[in-house]
């Protein structure tokens, strides 16, 4: 008998695995860019658990296990910074990370009053570029990091922000 997937928030004790599943997943990313200096290889535990405190963090769920996570943040402006989405490599392909992604703009934008969403991926990411494209995010920016690394920026807006603006003109 086979265990579906459930989404939900995280929680303090899903720190540790949320860290170790990020380090598995961006083992492929720092070798695509040759650098394994990047920010979730080097974050530490502390370092998540503060994150989780403060960011609407998103786990995915085996049974007990963490399979799949998504954090984001929203800023003063109603801009959501999401990132760090990671899908254990043996439930890729599958839905999950688009599953994560819609679940994280969701709380952010219920929760946290997000009127967009932005994220980035490096250039040679085309998995992940082809994932947020395929969920409305268009290119916005490039940005040189390195010789070997160009950051792509991408956004959308939140559902119902641009309706709503037609709403108030047709009314007006």
């Amino acid at each position: 008998m086979g265990m579906s997937v459930t989404v939900s928030a995280a929680t303090d004790q899903d720190a540790e695995q949320i860290l170790k599943l990020q380090y598995l997943c961006y083992q492929p990313e720092a070798a695509l860019y040759d650098d394994y200096s990047i920010p979730p290889l080097t974050q530490t535990l502390d370092d998540l658990r503060a994150e989780l405190s403060d960011a609407c963090v998103v786990v995915a769920r085996l049974g007990t296990e963490v399979v799949g996570a998504v954090r984001g943040t929203v800023g003063a402006d109603g801009t959501a910074a999401i990132g760090t989405l990671v899908v254990h490599p043996r439930m890729q392909r599958h839905g999950l990370g688009g599953r994560l992604l819609t679940a994280v703009e969701e709380r952010l934008a219920t929760e946290r009053s997000a009127k967009r969403y932005r994220l980035t991926a490096g250039h040679r990411s085309e998995g992940n570029l082809r994932l947020y494209r395929s969920h409305g995010y268009a290119s916005v920016g490039t940005e040189q990091v390195s010789p070997r690394l160009s950051r792509i920026t991408l956004e959308k807006e939140a559902a119902g922000v641009a309706g709503a603006a037609q709403d108030y003109v047709a009314s007006a």
